[in-house]
């Protein structure tokens, strides 16, 4: 009971604090128990309406203290209008060498932010798709609580 409250707390604060930092769009989804198989693919729509401006696109992950790796590739696949139908692979690093979690924490839970893409722009505006695939060589991989993307305005 008390690691679901500490997974509510998280996951209020996680959306305050975005509020704050001027997101142009985040969003999130859970992985029913915890549990990341190849073919649950975490697919998000973001409209844009202006073509010109510059973003940083993150990765967005939580995962519990007992994860069993100390990274974890994804492939971020990207479409609409102007894109070519692409997946590029990612490792997200989580944990130092000598196995200490890289991200902050809370109640054993890790949420760790990656910078998937950098200073890019749109091709055209209108509707685009991300998603994010588990790419490890386990599945389904355990303890991946949950995955997002936030889209930042430069």
């Amino acid at each position: 009971m008390i690691y679901k409250h500490l997974l509510v707390a998280a996951y209020v604060i996680t959306l305050l604090s975005s509020c704050i930092d001027g997101a142009y769009y985040e969003n999130s989804s859970t992985i029913p128990n915890y549990s990341w198989s190849y073919d649950d693919i975490q697919k998000f729509e973001v409209n844009i309406d202006d073509a010109t401006v510059r973003y940083d696109m993150y990765i967005n992950l939580r995962h519990s203290a007992d994860y069993n790796f100390s990274n974890l590739f994804i492939l971020l696949h990207e479409k609409g209008k102007g894109l070519k139908d692409t997946a590029y692979r990612k490792e997200i690093v989580l944990a130092q060498l000598d196995g200490r979690w890289l991200s902050n924490s809370a109640g054993g839970v890790y949420e760790n932010q990656y910078l998937a893409k950098e200073n890019f722009t749109f091709p055209d505006t209108g509707k685009y798709e991300f998603a994010v695939e588990q790419n490890m060589r386990e599945n389904p991989l355990k303890d991946i609580i949950n995955v997002g993307i936030k889209l930042v305005k430069k």
